[in-house]
């Protein structure tokens, strides 16, 4: 009871600032040990392996939380099955004029024009090099400076820079808040990215898995191209998906800013692309669920419509840092609600159903 007392105070406190100063308060409070949540009861039963690497449940911390590779280790002590830090650049850059995050409270979402702001590479390796021999499973996703003359050649820096200290590395093309990123998702450009990444991998001397961020304002024929491409290059898995450009059905004063949306709104197109991408990918290849996620229900539905595992971030925004065990306790009732031993054994039980909706 006092530490729901205290979770809610703190919220309230933190949304006394803007959301960036805020932002950063709670990276400096989890740095500093706080806030201090319920460990959740470790379930077998919420166990996952994917790719190759051995998750102790299928929840994560999505990018853009933890840019700078700050507190990997504090949020997974909140709970989270992994964490993904970054977006990370080659260089440092500032992003995009302030203010550049804004929360939609009215609708749980938040829209950000942040810009990959970050402190680069080498701060980032800086930590991940001291955290090295800690447990947990901690991805790096990485991303091209907004004034890079080659941003392919940002993503194969980003390979060879974190290979050796990362579970997994994330190609980030999706961002809406890098002019012309998102062009790296057309079919031409995006084989010449996954070629060059996958060869920079072997480079490395190291094969951990490489995920593809994608978008989730994707057209049909888009994703099939997407999907062509990540079999044609044998990435390992898919995360669906990053903020959306899209604004229908908002109601809060501030839904006219420019940016990209997270949080509820995002739930039902992020789900759908989802499921589409899961059947043009077949069983085997990993695919991660982000959009929306805000309870153990929404994280189950990405499970049902064909994700692996899931990621939030905005969720956490507005319940706090005791979501996750909240989230995680909630799926292992739906486990044994089920009589299944594993909860990898839910996945594509609503594949169909999703993947007929309209995207």
């Amino acid at each position: 009871m006092m530490l729901d007392v205290l979770e809610r105070l703190g919220r309230q406190a933190l949304f006394a600032f803007d959301p960036e100063t805020a932002h950063g308060l709670s990276i400096r409070a989890l740095a500093c040990g706080l806030p201090v949540a319920r460990a959740p009861r470790l379930d077998p039963a919420l166990r996952v392996t994917v790719a190759g690497l051995d998750f102790p449940n299928p929840l994560g911390m999505a990018a853009g939380y933890d840019k700078n590779a700050e507190v990997p280790d504090a949020l997974l002590a909140l709970g989270f099955g992994f964490a993904e830090v970054g977006t990370v650049t080659p260089l440092p850059q500032a992003g995009n004029p302030k203010p550049r995050i804004f929360r939609l409270a009215q609708d749980g979402a938040v829209i950000n024009r942040l810009g990959f702001n970050n402190e680069g590479h080498e701060a980032a390796e800086r930590r991940l090099v001291a955290r090295r021999d800690r447990p947990g499973v901690v991805g790096v996703n990485i991303g091209a400076n907004k004034e890079s003359q080659d941003r392919a050649a940002d993503y194969e820096e980003g390979v060879m820079r974190f290979a050796p200290l990362a579970s997994y590395l994330t190609v980030n093309i999706s961002s809406p808040n890098t002019p012309g990123l998102r062009d790296m998702q057309a079919r031409a450009s995006l084989a010449e990215l996954l070629a060059r990444v996958v060869a920079a991998r072997a480079a490395a001397g190291r094969r951990l898995p490489v995920f593809l961020k994608i978008a989730p304002d994707l057209g049909a024929a888009d994703l099939d191209d997407i999907a062509a491409e990540v079999l044609d290059k044998r990435i390992d898995g898919v995360i669906v998906s990053n903020t959306t450009i899209g604004r229908a059905d908002l109601r809060d004063r501030q839904r006219a800013e420019a940016g990209g949306l997270s949080g509820r709104p995002l739930f039902e197109r992020s789900t759908a692309v989802l499921a589409r991408m899961r059947k043009l990918l077949g069983p085997d290849l990993a695919i991660i669920g982000v959009g929306g996620v805000d309870s153990a229900e929404t994280a189950l539905e990405k499970i049902l419509a064909g994700a692996d595992l899931v990621q939030l971030y905005t969720g956490m925004i507005y319940a706090g840092p005791a979501l996750p065990a909240r989230i995680l306790t909630g799926l292992s009732r739906h486990v044994a609600a089920a009589r299944v031993k594993s909860i990898a054994e839910l996945r594509d039980r609503r594949l169909e159903a999703w993947a007929a909706k309209p995207i």
